[in-house]
């Protein structure tokens, strides 16, 4: 099922992102991406929904690190793809799920980057999640 929400999200996006600015992380700007050593678990409702010891993390200027997990490591029958997208000039196009668990609906809670600027490849059809609509994110 993930595979055919990620073709279904690469799909809505492509051409979204012609001719909207795309740059480059600098001294101003800085982002980095690295293999995050320990275990990321996610939960909402009640449910973990995802469980990985294969998260990369980003940092990107002076905001909180984020964690993308792989999407083999989440529960993907709790995800609805949503209509939602936006656009970041130093990521590129992401696209959005819902979590739907148990009667609960966490709206835009997830987003991925499906074909991510060159110099964030690495976060290329992995997932994150907004710390504020899912009852935790476990780093450790």
């Amino acid at each position: 099922m993930a595979n055919t929400q990620q073709a279904a999200a690469k799909a809505k996006l492509e051409g979204k992102s012609r001719g909207k600015k795309q740059l480059e992380p600098d001294a101003k700007h800085p982002i980095t991406v690295d293999e995050f050593p320990g275990r990321v678990r996610v939960a909402f409702n009640g449910h973990l929904i995802a469980n990985t010891a294969n998260a990369v993390r980003l940092q990107e200027a002076d905001y909180p690190p984020v964690y993308y997990i792989p999407r083999h490591d989440c529960d993907w029958r709790l995800f609805t793809p949503s209509d939602h997208t936006s656009h970041c000039p130093y990521k590129g196009e992401a696209s959005y799920f819902h979590l739907d668990v148990d009667g609960k609906r966490a709206k835009d809670a997830v987003w991925s980057y499906e074909e991510p600027n060159t110099a964030v490849s690495r976060i290329g059809g992995f997932v994150a999640f907004y710390p504020d609509r899912v009852d935790r994110i476990e780093a450790d």
